[in-house]
């Protein structure tokens, strides 16, 4: 298995906005959205669902909940990178997936099965989630490309420190200029629940959504390989939490 080991500074992620980037109108805040909102289920136009999971099974953090989300999370090793627990800081209750923000402590892995979840090419991917505290620390979700090439292309919504909105980045696919990007800002906060989704047509275009609401549509940069679905979280900041409702993917059918 392979990691990815995306370098975070313990700055706000979203100021780290190079001179390609273009940034959307914010949206407004709205009505905060309530956990119960259920996954979705069915195809979506040019996409078919591959997978969901709500988390509804209760299982402690370490090896409860590993056993009992084998076939839905593949998390790094503990230690991983000297950064990422995510064996003792990831645990499932209340119907949601919780990462344990203690500022010693981070956490990574990949949405999906042991032998599905590295060969997206193109698809939909979405996910529910909010966070309580960990000022200072952030979040990533993310495609990342299953080569490790990265400019194969890397996908990132929402990414953010927790205390600031969230973003999109879109990052160069031209060698030696990847940490370029095309940035979008969703003027929400991670601290009431809302989804978050990524239409991905390879060669094509990447579109965002908010709440269901597309906010942005890129048409460069758009990667043509297998790519990875995953999120990783701190080791830094205040204690807290990132609650995940659930997540799904799809897969673009031509």
């Amino acid at each position: 298995m392979q990691h990815h080991e995306k370098k975070k500074k313990r700055t706000v992620l979203a100021a780290v906005v190079l001179s390609a980037a273009m940034i959307a109108v914010p949206l407004g805040q709205g009505t905060a959205a309530s956990a119960d909102t259920a996954a979705p289920t069915g195809n979506v136009g040019s996409f078919k669902q591959r997978f969901v999971e709500n988390f509804s099974t209760p299982a402690n953090a370490g090896g409860p909940f590993a056993r009992t989300y084998a076939k839905s999370w593949q998390p790094y090793p503990d230690g991983t990178g000297g950064t990422y627990w995510s064996g003792r800081q990831v645990r499932g209750h209340d119907g949601v997936l919780d990462v344990v923000l203690d500022g010693k402590h981070g956490a990574a892995g990949t949405f999906g099965t042991p032998t599905g979840a590295w060969s997206h090419v193109g698809g939909k991917f979405s996910v529910r989630a909010r966070a309580t505290g960990g000022t200072g620390n952030g979040a990533a979700f993310m495609l990342w490309p299953t080569s490790n090439r990265w400019a194969d292309g890397e996908i990132d919504f929402p990414e953010g420190n927790f205390e600031s909105t969230p973003m999109a980045f879109q990052h160069s696919m031209t060698p030696g200029r990847e940490a370029s990007t095309t940035s979008t800002a969703t003027g929400v906060s991670w601290r009431y629940w809302h989804t978050y989704s990524v239409e991905w047509i390879p060669g094509r275009s990447v579109t965002y959504l908010l709440d269901g609401r597309a906010i942005r549509t890129v048409t460069r940069d758009v990667p043509t390989t297998p790519h990875r679905y995953m999120f990783q979280v701190g080791n830094w900041g205040a204690t807290g939490h990132l609650y995940i409702d659930w997540v799904s993917s799809y897969d673009y059918v031509r």
